[in-house]
């Protein structure tokens, strides 16, 4: 059975860090892509980063360039986001998903249609 499971969300003042893991069971990370997307309140869905195993592609939503690192460690089948210079904009749940077989096609650009497996999610809230 596939699962996904965040964890290190809370409540951080703005210009804080955090570190968001993703922890994956019941599968490698082998011709995987594993995205961040993230949901505030009352807004849409919105895709946040994204790595592909295959090829190590990368991609960042533009406001989150610069201040936000996705990365894998494929031995603990974990994808963590490194979160810094946190703004109150970044508050949201955070999801992580997972395309499986896949080589992020829509992921890497942003999009959430190709994503097989989803987790719970786990709120990200930064004070101004």
């Amino acid at each position: 059975e596939v699962q996904l499971v965040e964890s290190g969300g809370g409540l951080v003042q703005a210009g804080g860090s955090l570190r968001l893991s993703c922890a994956a069971s019941g599968f490698t990370f082998d011709d995987t892509a594993i995205g961040w997307f993230r949901q505030a309140p009352g807004k849409e869905r919105e895709g946040v980063s994204c790595i592909s195993s295959s090829d190590g592609n990368t991609y960042y939503a533009d406001s989150v360039k610069g201040r936000f690192t996705i990365s894998s460690d494929n031995a603990k089948n974990t994808v963590y986001l490194s979160m810094n210079s946190l703004k109150p904009e970044d508050t949201a749940v955070y999801y992580c998903a997972a395309d499986i077989p896949g080589s992020g096609s829509s992921c890497l650009r942003g999009y959430s249609y190709g994503m097989d497996y989803w987790g719970k999610g786990t709120l990200v809230t930064v004070s101004s």
